[in-house]
């Protein structure tokens, strides 16, 4: 069996709105949205296997996510070049871009610390958890030194239509974790990518290396 297919779900899901009022009304997210889900040993799909995601959306249509611990070889700084964003915030140019997932690839998310207010033109804010923009705003402020001080820009993201996470976790293809939102930025922000897969399986509280070799085989 394949996991998360490389098939889209459709478009991200849309952006929190802003009232007149500039306050955020915050994206209603159901069942594992705002958790972690961990690839089994046994994941068959490259595009996974020893991934964690940030799962954002989770509800009867499908679920999307962002894989947070598979840099690529691109810098913020050559993303800047190319994207032609003058770059003053000397500190972020060596931050790694990470592989979001297989779909959209040529797409930019950004996700990071939640804020008090709607900054960006286009952001979904998971309540009680993180914020996912995928406006080049956020970018744009980064590069000028007074965007969010923990993000992770990712290309591409993670789908699943409707029912097949759900199938993928009885098969054993992912567990998922559910975490405080300080543990969250915790893993994903202050955690050596490398780490970020032990430091989520050991919320759990046994060794990845004692599960069953065929998990997530159909």
């Amino acid at each position: 069996m394949n996991m998360a297919k490389k098939a889209p779900v459709g478009q991200p899901p849309a952006p929190t709105q802003t009232s007149e009022m500039g306050q955020s009304i915050s994206f209603s997210a159901d069942h594992l949205a705002n958790q972690f889900l961990i690839a089994m040993p046994g994941m068959v799909d490259p595009n996974f296997a020893g991934s964690v995601i940030y799962l954002f959306e989770h509800t009867e249509r499908g679920a999307m996510g962002l894989v947070v611990n598979r840099p690529t070889e691109l810098d913020m700084g050559a993303l800047f070049e190319k994207i032609e964003i003058k770059l003053e915030a000397e500190p972020v140019s060596d931050q790694p871009v990470y592989f979001g997932g297989p779909v959209q690839i040529e797409r930019g998310f950004v996700l990071h610390e939640p804020t008090a207010e709607v900054l960006y033109s286009s952001s979904l804010a998971v309540p009680g958890g993180l914020t996912m923009t995928t406006s080049k705003d956020v970018l744009e402020a980064v590069a000028a030194g007074n965007g969010p001080s923990k993000f992770l820009m990712t290309l591409g993201y993670a789908g699943w239509s409707a029912g097949q996470l759900e199938e993928e976790i009885t098969l054993n293809g992912w567990i998922n974790v559910p975490l405080s939102q300080e543990q969250m930025i915790d893993i994903i922000f202050d955690t050596p990518s490398s780490q970020r897969y032990e430091r989520t399986m050991g919320h759990l509280g046994f060794d990845p290396s004692h599960l069953s070799g065929e998990a997530g085989h159909a």
